[in-house]
């Protein structure tokens, strides 16, 4: 599991990275284009607002399953033993069930109907489906990091935000 959860950390990050560059690239070339050339850039200023999506979905996934996400841990933390244990398989299930009907069915569903429609964006003429389709992509990363969570709440009786070592919350790198 720890192999396939490194594959889909690399994964996510070389995606975010490479958006990321291409972001501040149409950001710098829009800029440069209104401010100095006199005439704004359509294209990158819609690029940039889809890689901007991109990039927020896909980085709120790879933060969750970093552990640095926005948490509020009040009641792990006030709770102990087996209450603590169903507190913690509570919060990593409202997760996922979250992840799988909001971001991956509803996410779905939102690209089936938009492609159907035949929705594309002004400037770039591109689909919008395309756009979209960061939403359920984003909840299959939420998902699966929420079943990694799941497991190691049964295997070491840790919660989402109570993770040990040097990336802990709270450890060296907090």
């Amino acid at each position: 599991m720890e192999k396939v959860t490194a594959l889909v950390d690399a994964v996510l990050r070389m995606i975010i990275i490479a958006a990321f560059a291409v972001l501040v690239v149409c950001v710098i070339w829009q800029v440069f284009s209104r401010y100095v050339l006199g005439t704004p850039s359509t294209v990158t200023d819609e690029m940039a607002r889809f890689l901007f999506i991109w990039v927020a979905l896909l980085g709120g996934a790879y933060t969750l399953g970093q552990r640095r996400h926005l948490a509020i841990d009040l009641l792990p933390t006030i709770t102990h033993g087996p209450v603590r244990y169903l507190v913690n398989a509570a919060i990593i299930l409202a997760v996922a069930v979250f992840a799988v009907v909001v971001m991956i069915y509803g996410g779905i569903n939102l690209v089936s109907r938009t492609l159907e429609t035949g929705q594309v964006s002004p400037a770039l003429r591109m689909p919008m489906g395309a756009v979209y389709v960061a939403i359920p992509v984003a909840g299959l990363g939420i998902l699966f990091y929420a079943g990694g969570f799941l497991l190691d709440l049964i295997r070491t009786g840790q919660g989402l935000n109570e993770r040990s070592g040097p990336t802990a919350p709270g450890g060296p790198l907090s």
